[in-house]
């Protein structure tokens, strides 16, 4: 990485392109609240997240307590990824009927056969809505072929109207990886159709401003500093927020260029 490479302005891109997430069993309407406080921000100059993401349940409270600045994003078919395309679709249809703004939902990653008719499905029930698909590239990686299983996966995503693509659902014990990423945006930059409007979105287990700078520098490079707004690139996390803010505030000390 370069040596004046800026942690301060790679902490402004993590904050307004990050998808503040709360995806835990039990989360209350009093998490929720919390939540989208969290992703306002207190303090004006500080900015807002991109969006949150939620359960469906909470699309209606969330959208109803953030300015239309911050999206609403929620998630379909999640976190298993089955192949009920019943179960996916009536998840999407409840995210658009309350208001959501975007649908990440989970690639049936165990049955490939099965995926081009359930992302159709969610496609054609979001119509209007950013469609998000998370390919569980943990597990897909996994496997004795899982590079040319992820770049399949990226591929029946894109064919079937995918507005990003997602590394993970974060309740995997493998999330992002910058390997991983890279095959996702090669995929998206070597699409005509897609290259100029697809986005990418990495999730699970960035938690500090120097992880997510590896995945904005691979964004850069593969697509370049265009894709590095909230429309072409968004980092999924719960925990990251507080490192921007520490950062941004002056309490937390900038990680060295050699560090990102």
């Amino acid at each position: 990485m370069a040596a004046d490479f800026d942690p301060i302005a790679t902490a402004q891109i993590a904050l307004a392109c990050l998808d503040l997430t709360s995806l835990n069993d039990g989360d209350t309407p009093a998490d929720i609240a919390q939540l989208c406080a969290r992703a306002r921000g207190a303090d004006p100059a500080r900015g807002a997240t991109g969006a949150v993401c939620v359960w469906p349940r909470f699309v209606a409270q969330a959208r109803g307590l953030l300015p239309a600045s911050i999206a609403v994003a929620a998630v379909a078919n999640f976190p298993d990824g089955s192949s009920d395309i019943g179960r996916a679709v009536a998840d999407a249809r409840e995210i658009v009927a309350a208001g959501g703004n975007e649908v990440d939902v989970v690639f049936p990653w165990r049955d490939f056969a099965a995926a081009p008719a359930l992302l159709a499905a969610v496609r054609t029930a979001c119509v209007g809505v950013r469609l998000k698909v998370i390919l569980e590239t943990g597990e897909l990686a996994a496997l004795p072929d899982g590079q040319s299983r992820m770049a399949q996966a990226c591929r029946i995503a894109l064919d079937a109207g995918a507005d990003f693509l997602k590394t993970s659902t974060g309740k995997t014990p493998n999330s992002a990886s910058p390997a991983a990423a890279r095959v996702l945006l090669q995929a998206i930059a070597s699409d005509p159709l897609a290259r100029q409007h697809v986005g990418f979105k990495p999730s699970g287990g960035i938690r500090t401003v120097a992880d997510a700078a590896v995945y904005i520098g691979l964004t850069r490079e593969i697509l370049g500093d265009a894709a590095l707004t909230p429309a072409r690139f968004r980092i999924g996390a719960s925990g990251l927020l507080n490192d921007i803010e520490a950062l941004l505030s002056g309490a937390a000390r900038p990680a060295s260029s050699s560090t990102y």
